[in-house]
Formats: structure tokens, sequence, C-alpha cells
């Protein structure tokens, strides 16, 4: 089945650390960047960094110096490495990335299952 696994979220308090992974599964990464995204309630889905084909990256000015985002192509995993959290993190954390299938199938644009992050003040 092709599809996002994302893990790591949690309860973690102000200034702590969390790693977030979103792996490929049934598939790879194609060479289209890969985002993380992130939705707190009441609030719309914010894209708050990107990782293209070749390495490059960007961030959300209010995550800029504390998130890392980074990508194992052998392992067809994503992190989101999250330091120095503020209660303002707090969301459900989504990756989207686009996947060939390595079966039958149609490459297409596909969402994880999200993962909570709270970050207690």
């Amino acid at each position: 089945q092709v599809q996002l696994v994302e893990s790591g979220g949690g309860l973690v308090q102000a200034g702590g650390s969390l790693r977030l992974s979103c792996a490929a599964s049934g598939s790879t990464f194609s060479r289209n960047a890969i985002g993380w995204y992130r939705q707190a309630p009441g609030n719309q889905r914010e894209l708050v960094a990107t990782i293209g084909g070749g390495g490059s990256t960007n961030y959300v000015d209010s995550v800029k110096g504390r998130f890392t985002i980074s990508r194992d192509n052998a392992k067809n995993t994503v992190y989101l490495q999250m330091n120095s959290l503020k209660p303002e993190d707090t969301a459900v954390y989504y990756c989207n990335a686009h996947l060939i299938p390595r079966v039958a199938g149609i490459p297409a644009w596909y969402w994880g299952q999200g993962t909570q992050v709270t970050v207690s003040s």
C-alpha cells in the first residue's frame, strides 16, 4: 500500500526537542520537494519546511534556527528535527510528498496521517 507513515510526535516541555519521521511505504520519493505542514486548532494548515530533491531547504520564519528538515533517500524517510520548542508550536504535523509506487500505480501526491505535537509552558 502506498502511503506516508509519520511518527515521533508527543508531549514535551517548552525548550525541549522532538524529531518527527515520515516514511514512504510501498513507494519511493520522487525528486519533488517534500514538505512538513502543521495545523493548530482553529487555524489553517501552514507550511513549516520543505526539502528539495537536491537537498535545498526552506523554512517559515517562525521556525528558522530551531527546526531542521532532512531526508534519507536510501530509507525513503524525511525528518523534522525540532529544537527549542515553544507552546505556539503545538499542532498536528503532516508530511506531504510525491510518491512513485514500487509496483503498479501512478505517481501522486500523498499526505501522512498526522502526528500530534504538544508543547507545554
